[in-house]
C-alpha cells in the first residue's frame, strides 16, 4: 500500500512552490528586499529581469573591461556586472561600467559620476530591454553608452553619446573594425580579434 508520503503531490502543491515574486509585474527598488539575497537581477523600467549570461557573453565583457583598464583615469575604475542605482524603477547591471573609484565597496553603486555603460547584446535579449536600458542610462546622465552586438559572426560596436540639449543618446561610430575613441578617455578595441576569438570558442563547442 502506498504511504501518503510517497503519493504524488497534487499540481496545486507544485504551483504553491513557485516563488511568488515571479508573478509580480511592476517593481520598485523598495520591492527588491523581497528577493533572495543570492539572486542576480536587474530592475529596468519597473520590470524585473533575471539575467543568465553565457560564458562567451562574460568573456567579451571581460575583454572590453581589459581594454578600458589601460587608460582609465585614477578617479575611476572599470567593473563588470555591477548593479547601479538610478531611480525607484531602475537598478540595472550593465555588463561593463566605468564608475567613480570611491564606490568600490558599495552595492548598488550610485550612478552619479559614472562615465560609461556597456551592454553586450546576446540572442536572449529583447529590443525592448535594450531600449529601456538606453532610456535608464540617459535618465542617469551617463555620458557614454556602448552596445556590443554578438548576433553575427563579426562583433560590432555602436557608440552612443548623450546630447545634453535633449537628454537623449545620439549615435556615433558603429563598426566591426578596430574601434578607437578619445571619449570618455583613449580606448582601442580590436573587434576583429574579438570576433576571431569568439568564432574559435564556438568552433571548440561544435557550433
Amino acid at each position: 500500500m502506498t504511504s501518503p508520503e510517497n503519493e504524488e503531490q497534487p499540481m496545486t502543491a507544485v504551483a504553491d512552490a513557485r516563488p511568488t515574486y515571479l508573478d509580480r509585474t511592476e517593481w520598485t527598488v523598495d520591492d527588491l528586499k523581497d528577493l533572495p539575497e543570492d539572486l542576480n537581477y536587474e530592475l529596468v523600467n519597473g520590470r524585473l529581469i533575471l539575467p543568465s549570461p553565457t560564458f562567451t557573453h562574460q568573456e567579451i565583457a571581460i575583454r572590453i573591461k581589459l581594454a578600458l583598464d589601460e587608460h582609465c583615469p585614477q578617479t575611476h575604475v572599470v567593473s563588470t556586472d555591477q548593479s547601479i542605482a538610478i531611480d525607484n524603477a531602475n537598478e540595472p547591471r550593465p555588463d561593463v561600467v566605468v564608475m567613480p573609484v570611491e564606490h568600490i565597496d558599495v552595492s548598488p553603486v550610485p550612478v552619479a559620476g559614472s562615465l560609461l555603460a556597456v551592454e553586450v547584446v546576446s540572442a536572449s535579449q529583447s529590443v525592448r530591454e535594450m531600449v529601456d536600458k538606453a532610456q535608464a542610462y540617459a535618465i542617469a546622465e551617463i555620458p557614454h553608452y556602448w552596445i556590443i552586438d554578438t548576433h553575427d559572426d563579426q562583433l560590432s560596436l555602436s557608440e552612443l553619446t548623450l546630447d545634453p540639449s535633449d537628454g537623449q543618446y545620439k549615435m556615433g561610430k558603429a563598426t566591426v573594425g578596430v574601434f578607437k575613441t578619445e571619449q570618455p578617455f583613449p580606448v582601442t578595441i580590436d573587434l576583429p580579434a574579438l570576433s576571431t576569438r569568439y568564432a574559435k570558442l564556438r568552433a571548440r563547442a561544435g557550433r
